[in-house]
């Protein structure tokens, strides 16, 4: 792992990285979130004026992954060949899972990572009306495989 920094030039201004010369490979990464919620929230689930809290955010993950070129200032803009979002209701709240791929020079973290953010946030939106105090917690890369820097799973240490 390199010791600087990518995103910055010499004089220290923030810069998009060159990956021209990469080689392009198949890219995977995936990332999760924790919306913690109360017990109340989590039976009012199914009942939500506004729909299915946890369909709505599934979408908006996927929608979100698209468009983090868009959000993230230095991310390159990326042809996903896959995006999956999974919510699921556990006794404390709700795991969100997200798994994007990609054949391209550049990894998709930050699509994964996105996609994660925007379903808890949109849990958040949709059950808010119920609850002010629901948590986001623990946005976090899980595993990535493809590219130079090679493969990571979370809790391994090589």
């Amino acid at each position: 792992m390199s010791s600087k920094l990518s995103h910055y030039d010499r004089a220290g201004r923030a810069k998009m990285v060159d990956i021209s010369a990469k080689q392009v490979s198949k890219r995977e990464a995936e990332a999760s979130a924790f919306v913690v919620l109360k017990s109340k929230i989590l039976k009012a689930l199914p009942k939500n004026a506004k729909g299915d809290p946890l369909e709505v955010a599934r979408l908006a993950g996927i929608m979100a992954a698209k468009r983090t070129a868009d959000l993230i200032p230095m991310c390159h803009p990326l042809s996903l060949s896959h995006i999956d979002v999974s919510l699921e209701t556990c006794e404390t709240g709700i795991l969100i899972t997200a798994s994007v791929s990609t054949n391209a020079s550049t990894g998709v973290e930050m699509e994964a990572m996105v996609a994660a953010s925007v379903a808890a946030l949109t849990v958040y939106d949709m059950c808010k009306g119920l609850d002010k105090e629901i948590v986001i917690r623990d946005i976090k890369l899980e595993r990535k495989s493809g590219g130079k820097s090679g493969d990571f799973l979370r809790g391994s240490h090589k």
